[in-house]
């Protein structure tokens, strides 16, 4: 059996399973809705409210939303973060001063930023970005700054000693270097990202996802809660399926490091 079938037969029975349950009545319609087929004729299902949604534009909207606030704060976050796991890597006085401020500020959840932003930056897109930005910044930064410091000494010698120096060293022989220690950290902070900013919307009442699934809550509608949670969920193994894990694969496999990926 094929991951692709193992794969399929396991929602299956997951749908199936949630069809049963929400059929037995120990729960109420409302808080349980069926996902596929109505109680009643014409009621109201999960995949219903979603197509609606999706026809509608309401998703779509909110999704464009929630995704231009992410990449807008995932970018600085990139930004920021390489550029301080350079300066950490590079200078000792850095590494030991703002080194170790980075590593407690990545145990601090990114949610627990957010009264912070609200005070600072009131209840709109500007908190949400910082929030975002600061949840996937610190982790940006300690996975440059090992992957910096790990640079093979022998790369370095062979290139200063046929003169590369200064940005020409960090553009042929650091960063090439670093590539797996980047691409992973990215990666992990992407997740970081995405959870602030649903997180962010659910106390911020500015649009998007995060802000649907207030609405479905406040209004009592499952459907349209877990509407949104199938969307997020499917943005999610997108962009982690098709975008980081590819990107991981072929830099592993360029250099070497997994042979035989497919």
């Amino acid at each position: 059996m094929t991951t692709a079938i193992r794969r399929i037969v396991f929602i299956a029975m997951i749908v199936a399973i949630w069809e049963i349950t929400s059929r037995v009545g120990n729960f109420p319609p409302g808080s349980f809705p069926p996902l596929l087929f109505p109680l009643d004729p014409g009621g109201t299902t999960v995949i219903n409210t979603f197509v609606s949604g999706l026809l509608s534009g309401q998703i779509l909207t909110a999704t464009g939303i929630t995704l231009g606030r992410l990449l807008l704060g995932f970018t600085i976050a990139i930004i920021v973060g390489l550029t301080l796991g350079y300066l950490i890597a590079r200078y000792k006085l850095v590494d030991d001063t703002l080194g170790f401020l980075v590593t407690a500020l990545q145990s601090i959840p990114s949610i627990v930023w957010l009264p912070l932003a609200i005070i600072w930056f009131g209840y709109g897109n500007a908190s949400l970005l910082f929030i975002v930005t600061i949840g996937a910044t610190w982790t940006v930064t300690v996975s440059s700054s090992t992957g910096f410091k790990n640079v093979p000494t022998l790369y370095m010698n062979v290139a200063k000693t046929l003169g590369s120096g200064g940005s020409h060293l960090l553009r042929t022989v650091i960063l090439p270097a670093s590539v797996p220690h980047l691409i992973s950290g990215v990666r992990t902070a992407w997740a970081f990202a995405w959870r602030a900013i649903m997180a962010g919307e659910l106390f911020v009442a500015a649009g998007g996802l995060g802000y649907l699934l207030t609405v479905g809550r406040s209004l009592g509608q499952m459907d349209l809660v877990l509407s949104v949670m199938i969307v997020i969920g499917i943005i999610g193994t997108i962009v982690d399926n098709l975008v980081f894990l590819r990107v991981e694969r072929s830099v592993q496999k360029k250099w070497g490091l997994k042979p035989g990926l497919h």
